[in-house]
């Protein structure tokens, strides 16, 4: 099989292995090896990690497709949908799957590759994107995972919700963060809804426990106490 036509039938695949390159050209293994070496030594195809491959430069691209099942989130999900001008320089992953290997270096970008419980493995979609399909989380479950995670400060979720809220779906926010049930982070969004004039107390209100929560945890935890929420304000709204 030609260089070239090999090449066009490997454009097809976000990332590929030995055994695509097998089933493609019809041969063995070795000769697959080969085939990969020498295509990577003329810089034509790129390695991702041990057996894994790709001609695609775009690592948002690439990093859904490094494990099944996963789906983009955080930074990089809030980005797509312009909730954020920030550029992040990582590429976030949520996954299921144990890895021995979490964090990737591709093209000058590092993907990052978070495992969680099946649980919290819901609200994503699939989306088209330079000709190919991703997952990515919906921008609700980004700003829950980001919290959730701690890959955003709150205060940064805090200017998100509040500067592009018609952007956002609140009632499906609320009843992601209802599905999760985790009680701080109920305290948090259930205060930061309040003070854009989204009262939720009443569907909240079993969830909440007499302990307080600081509403962002990498700042110092002083602050005005609000008893309807639980929540020590160390951070302005």
């Amino acid at each position: 099989m030609k260089k070239i036509e090999l090449l066009k039938k490997l454009a097809e695949y976000v990332t590929f292995s030995n055994k695509t390159v097998r089933e493609i050209t019809k041969k063995d293994s070795d000769y697959a090896k080969l085939l990969i070496y020498r295509l990577k030594k003329e810089g034509l195809i790129f390695a991702i990690e041990k057996n894994k491959y790709t001609l695609h430069k775009d690592a948002f691209i690439i990093a859904s497709k490094i494990v099944w099942p996963s789906y983009l989130s955080c930074w990089t999900a809030l980005r797509y949908y312009n909730l954020t001008e920030q550029l992040p320089q990582d590429i976030f992953v949520i996954t299921t799957r144990a890895r021995k290997r979490n964090v990737l270096n591709f093209e000058n970008t590092k993907i990052i590759l978070i495992k969680v419980k099946p649980k919290y493995f819901f609200g994503f979609k699939k989306e088209y994107y330079d000709g190919f399909t991703i997952f990515i989380a919906e921008p609700e479950k980004a700003l829950i995972d980001s919290a959730l995670f701690k890959k955003i400060s709150f205060s940064e979720i805090i200017s998100i919700v509040k500067e592009r809220k018609n952007a956002l779906n609140i009632k499906k926010l609320v009843c992601y963060l209802l599905k999760i049930k985790n009680k701080t982070l109920i305290k948090r969004f259930g205060f930061l809804l309040d003070s854009i004039g989204a009262d939720f107390f009443a569907k909240f209100k079993k969830y909440l426990d007499y302990k307080y929560a600081v509403l962002d945890t990498v700042m110092p935890k002083k602050g005005k106490k609000n008893k309807k929420w639980r929540i020590i304000e160390n951070v302005g709204l």
